[in-house]
């Protein structure tokens, strides 16, 4: 128990407040030493660090503290004896532990430390008033704290804090463990960031792992001559990529289960709209439920209520489904057909080059211009958890990316039927794509760090007159604040920093399958950007952002959907691309050949949903093992 009790002691939130001027006498209830105050008693471990430019209060829980906040929150964990109970301190032995041997999991003590930080109210009768360089706060009775503090700006931020023992053990055994290229700790990985983060590098890892056998397939396929069999070979690689992907995407499931039964969560697992993480308001939207509590008892008008709500929901739904599709017939779809047409009449190499970077520039910017528009129309959908609102924010944008990322494509295999310029076109969005997304998540972060840290010097030195003397940054609390969040780069409201490698993953997905027999070797670049992506993703999550908050998931969400979508349509447009190859004169006459296509194509349909039907998604020893996960 001992050694628990030390893992569970590591300061793991940060609270940011102002730093009191130098020449500043001591007052009577100092907002700030209250605040400690009130911390530990708690039960909290607190440590106030005084930074450049602001003060820094760095809180721990004991377990006993985090173990009797659990038995508040009605947790439910498992025993040894396989069923699910409701967590109680006084039993703690009989409730089964972490993969890494804690007794709660990194996003359990999230909301342990958020019940306690957001808990503390006053509880006298009178209102305290809190001073601080001659301003005064009035708490008032029974309000938080916290909040209140918040509210008038005095804590400028809560934010998880990195444990740096263990950060650096996942930097050594994982990020910089570059010969290790696609194994990785995911359990060290699920106790450190949370679920959500550990399925999309399982995800990653086995995605990348499966790539290898396309991309030897195409390697070969491009280094051996099979001359006047190619016509014969290129079917061949076309099947066995559908088959790879469809048999992919069902053994994924399966390690989805097997993850999850592992971490000891069932597929139940959500946050209930509403639900407020330090601060931070993850649904703005109330519950059918709470409108029926709000605007009456009558059964009538119950059922009515519930009803206009629901179809309010709906109507908004498709409004904003209406308002995608037309912002991208009226003013996508043109651009598009415009870049591609353009493409095609200019003769240089290096000018198309330029072209292609250009037009992906000004793409990605318009893109998540509509991203963030999507982020503000969907608030008004009655989705019932924060997840299906951020699954329909995930239809709208991939839509939008989905357009912009293969319609010019598209226009040269349709229109031109030209598989050399298709190859071109091919190489160069991967490339650029691909390198531009990773300089840019990479870089972009590091420059803005850099940029808050000049801000702070600039400052300090403005306010103490002119020196020489470096101003250095010695406390890691304030590094870290300093970094930027892991969010979305359409809108931290719905989605965290996720959003976006997924989106890449997706597209790279659906242009290397829906292309396959126009460039084969896409699948060995692919595999080779994926490798790069594992330790460069790793990388920035341990040392470019902040700890992110811990969101709670037991899928890769709409993602899945996409991927299967994307197979199927990588079907039919290989198949077109077969037909293109087999049929270059352009007569359209049905001959053994063109017709075999059409019957492939149909018996690779068949499999697909056959496979998706009738094989298992879960392994039978996870069905047993599954329980209801609470929060």
């Amino acid at each position: 128990m001992n050694g628990h009790e030390e893992e569970q002691t590591a300061f793991e939130i940060g609270v940011v407040v102002p730093k009191r001027s130098a020449n500043e006498e001591n007052e009577d209830c100092d907002c700030v030493g209250v605040l400690v105050d009130e911390f530990r008693k708690a039960g909290l471990i607190v440590e106030r660090v005084q930074g450049i430019a602001d003060e820094f209060i760095k809180l721990a829980a004991p377990l006993e503290t985090l173990g009797r906040a659990a038995a508040e929150l009605q947790l439910r964990k498992r025993t040894h004896i396989g069923m699910d109970l409701q967590f109680e301190w006084e039993e703690v032995e009989a409730f089964v532990r972490q993969p890494d041997g804690s007794l709660f999991s990194w996003c359990e003590r999230f909301h342990c430390y958020h019940h306690l930080i957001y808990g503390i109210v006053n509880k006298s009768q009178s209102t305290v008033t809190l001073k601080f360089e001659g301003n005064e706060y009035h708490w008032k009775a029974g309000e938080n704290i916290v909040q209140k503090l918040e509210s008038e700006h005095f804590v400028k931020q809560v934010f998880p804090l990195h444990d740096e023992l263990k950060r650096k053990n996942l930097l050594k055994s994982w990020a910089l463990h570059w010969w290790n290229l696609t194994n990785q700790p995911i359990d060290e990985i699920y106790s450190y960031f949370g679920t959500k983060i550990a399925i999309y590098f399982a995800f990653l890892g086995m995605y990348t792992q499966w790539m290898l056998f396309p991309a030897a397939f195409a390697i070969a396929l491009q280094l051996i001559d099979f001359g006047s069999l190619r016509l014969l070979v290129l079917p061949v690689f076309f099947v066995g990529i559908i088959l790879w992907a469809v048999i992919f995407s069902q053994f994924w499931k399966r390690k989805n289960s097997a993850l999850l039964a592992r971490w000891q969560i069932s597929y139940s697992v959500a946050v209930d709209p509403g639900y407020k993480l330090l601060g931070m308001e993850w649904s703005s939207l109330q519950s059918p439920g709470e409108l029926l509590r709000k605007w009456g008892t009558d059964k009538t008008n119950e059922k009515e209520v519930y009803q206009k709500n629901e179809w309010f929901g709906y109507l908004m739904r498709f409004r904003n489904d209406s308002i995608f599709i037309l912002s991208i017939i009226c003013l996508q779809l043109p651009f598009e057909l415009a870049y591609a047409h353009l493409y095609e009449v200019i003769g240089s190499d290096i000018m198309k080059f330029g072209l292609t970077a250009f037009y992906i520039l000004s793409i990605q910017h318009f893109t998540r211009v509509c991203g963030k528009i999507s982020v503000k129309l969907i608030k008004h959908e009655n989705n019932e958890t924060t997840e299906k609102r951020a699954d329909s924010l995930v239809y709208k944008v991939f839509g939008l990316y989905f357009m912009q990322s293969y319609i010019g494509i598209f226009y040269h295999a349709l229109l031109h039927r030209n598989f050399l310029t298709l190859r071109q076109v091919l190489i160069q969005r991967l490339l650029v794509s691909q390198v531009f997304e990773n300089l840019l998540e990479n870089t972009l972060p590091y420059l803005k760090y850099s940029y808050k840290k000049y801000r702070v010097r600039d400052k300090k030195k403005r306010e103490k007159g002119f020196s020489t003397r470096k101003i250095q940054f010695t406390t890691r609390v304030e590094k870290e604040y300093m970094k930027s969040s892991y969010s979305a780069s359409i809108g931290e409201e719905l989605e965290d920093g996720l959003f976006d490698d997924f989106l890449e993953l997706a597209l790279q997905f659906g242009m290397i399958m829906m292309f396959a027999c126009a460039f084969p070797l896409s699948f060995a670049f692919a595999a080779l950007n994926n490798i790069t992506e594992i330790k460069t993703d790793a990388l920035k999550l341990l040392t470019m952002f902040k700890r992110p908050v811990p969101r709670a998931a037991t899928t890769i969400g709409a993602w899945l959907n996409i991927f299967q979508f994307l197979i199927v349509l990588s079907i039919c447009t290989n198949c077109a691309l077969l037909v293109w190859l087999y049929d270059q004169e352009g007569n359209w006459s049905i001959e053994p050949g063109l017709a075999a296509i059409l019957v492939m194509e149909h018996i690779l349909l068949l499999i697909k949903f056959g496979v998706s039907r009738f094989v298992p998604e879960v392994i039978p020893f996870c069905k047993e093992s599954s329980f209801h996960f609470s929060s």
